[in-house]
């Protein structure tokens, strides 16, 4: 089976800027892929470039194997989404858009508004005029108009942005369950609790250029092996893991090292027998906010 996306050296200039550079993309069939990166890094545009909204000035782009620039709405069967904020007629009821939108598409599009109503959970907002809509219905009703065309690759841009606390909880419980019914997801957000509950693949862009891509475990996984210490003195205590010949860093009250489960248990042992309580010792693992920040900022400060 082809993969759902599947990009190959995208670039994408204006003028003397090169908005994207060389990106490689590869969405495999049936994940929740995220896609990160700080404003203006390239996101928005190698979405547009995937649907065949721009052209590219280099490289090619494929959805279930077609480019969509050399069979245009063929290739995007299958697939719906928005890139940025969905847009309505304001002065329409929701269901009224969706009709349109339906009419618009055809085949057994409009036999199915009841049901996407009922899963973005606005069946009983239909009536209403979108104008009257807050931005979390609005971003709902984008995901509404998308399952539509019952897609079997959503991409969704920013869909949790300005939502409250609970609008993005609900935002979180329809993704997974869009996920759970086979449909194979592209999720651009800045929220990365957000994204590291619900991928489990991801890219991150830098400066048009894509400085890591695979599955979230491992890159979780890489930022591992580091160990938090408190202890009653932690100035001795920093000495006896010096002697032990570990790293050590002192970072609000903690120190820290890098090193194994057979290290962190030795110094145990060494700060006992020096007398030396010890009130935690834990391993400890990135967020992905915080390797996110870490490998995007590394090049902003150089």
């Amino acid at each position: 089976m082809s993969a759902a996306i599947e990009a190959r050296g995208l670039v994408k200039r204006y003028g003397p800027v090169t908005a994207v550079d060389h990106v490689d993309l590869t969405v495999r069939t049936g994940d929740v892929y995220g896609y990160l990166g700080p404003n203006g890094a390239g996101k928005t545009t190698s979405l547009r470039m995937l649907l065949g909204l721009i052209r590219p000035d280099e490289g090619a782009a494929k959805l279930f194997g077609r480019d969509p620039l050399l069979e245009g709405a063929r290739a995007l069967d299958g697939v719906a989404g928005f890139v940025e904020a969905p847009r309505f007629y304001p002065y329409l009821s929701g269901r009224k858009n969706l009709e349109l939108m339906a009419a618009y598409d055809g085949g057994e599009a409009s036999s199915r508004i009841d049901a996407v109503l009922d899963t973005v959970q606005l069946s009983g907002r239909a009536k209403d005029r979108v104008g009257g809509y807050s931005h979390g219905m609005r971003q709902r009703l984008g995901i509404a108009a998308a399952l539509l065309r019952a897609p079997r690759l959503l991409l969704l841009d920013e869909p949790a942005t300005g939502l409250d606390p609970a609008g993005m909880r609900d935002m979180r419980d329809l993704v997974k369950r869009l996920a759970s019914e086979g449909i194979t997801i592209l999720l651009s957000s800045h929220i990365l609790a957000e994204v590291e509950e619900l991928c489990n693949r991801v890219a991150i862009i830098r400066r048009g250029t894509i400085i890591y891509e695979g599955f979230l475990r491992e890159l979780l996984i890489s930022a591992g092996g580091e160990y938090r210490l408190r202890s009653s003195d932690q100035e001795r205590a920093r000495a006896v893991a010096l002697a032990h010949g570990l790293d050590v860093e002192v970072f609000d009250g903690e120190l820290r090292f890098r090193g194994d489960a057979a290290q962190a248990e030795a110094l145990s042992i060494a700060l006992g027998r020096s007398g030396i309580g010890i009130s935690a010792l834990v391993p400890y693992t990135a967020t992905l906010e915080e390797l996110f920040l870490d490998m995007t900022e590394q090049e902003s400060a150089a």
